[in-house]
């Protein structure tokens, strides 16, 4: 249970939020000092207060990042999203040219969603429909080389045919499998395909967002 801020505390708490809103990340010490009038010192005291209270977060002691968290000391929304690109579109049917330039961005809950250099891929075909990955969903990705059996994954077919399919490996072959029973498995040989990504969640539309 965290505790209740003091006066002093909750007034420089309202001016971190302030300016998180306006500038989109915390103010150093010294604007912080600054803009309310007081020491470095009483800044520093105020921060490890609110910090031990369980009402910010920094990852460091002298880092100048600073997380607001809510009562289960989570990020609070205000800094919980994060734009990710929208790279191209990518087949769940017959595969397709596979685009490199971005097609607008996407912003997710990194919360949820905290990956390292998390693209997006626009699906294009119903081959996945038994995963619930739809036709025109935005298949959110984890950049990946390598793939366990069973997972799900943007595969790049003889360095230009992109698909989602699940990915197993066999003695011989690799098989990309559908998830619509319309559709055959695809088996290839090793050299002709690289993996690009884990697929980790699906966004459908601004009002539903589902994780794998």
């Amino acid at each position: 249970m965290r505790l209740e801020p003091t006066l002093r505390q909750q007034r420089f708490l309202d001016y971190l939020r302030q300016e998180i809103l306006r500038n989109g990340r915390s103010p150093s010490l010294r604007k912080a000092a600054m803009d309310l009038g007081v020491s470095h010192a009483a800044v520093a005291q105020a921060l490890k207060a609110l910090e031990e209270k369980g009402h910010i977060k920094r990852h460091g002691r002298y880092s100048r990042q600073i997380y607001l968290l809510n009562r289960v000391r989570e990020a609070s929304a205000l800094q919980r999203w994060r734009e990710i690109p929208i790279i191209g579109q990518v087949t769940a049917g017959l595969p397709m040219y596979a685009q490199n330039e971005w097609d607008g961005s996407i912003v997710l809950d990194a919360a949820i969603y905290h990956g390292q250099n998390l693209f997006a891929l626009r699906i294009k075909g119903d081959s996945m429909v038994d995963a619930g990955i739809l036709n025109g969903d935005l298949a959110i990705c984890e950049p990946r080389q390598y793939a366990q059996n069973g997972e799900i994954v943007v595969a790049l077919i003889s360095s230009e045919d992109a698909t989602v399919k699940r990915f197993f490996l066999h003695k011989d072959h690799i098989e990309l499998r559908p998830e619509n029973p319309r559709y055959d498995s695809m088996r290839y040989r090793f050299s002709e395909v690289l993996i690009q990504g884990k697929v980790i969640g699906i966004h459908r539309g601004p009002e539903i967002m589902e994780k794998i």
